[in-house]
């Protein structure tokens, strides 16, 4: 990973490619696609985790009833 403060290589990209002032509608639209994008990415990563670690809904209630604060 880059340092804080210099510019990935994802956002070097988009900057050649988007060098001038965008409707607000296509604005919008470009954020709503990268979104979607990302969510499928981060969709696909968890079903693999669920594959390789043999989780159902049974693991994610007892985690979700788990209580790991101490008093």
């Amino acid at each position: 990973m880059e340092a804080i403060g210099k510019l990935t290589n994802v956002q070097i990209e988009l900057l050649k490619l988007f060098q001038y002032n965008l409707p607000e509608k296509q604005l919008a639209e470009i954020k709503n696609m990268l979104a979607k994008y990302f969510a499928k990415t981060a969709t696909a990563e968890m079903d693999k985790l669920w594959e390789e670690n043999d989780w159902n809904n049974d693991v994610m209630k007892a985690w979700a009833n788990e209580h790991l604060r101490k008093k």
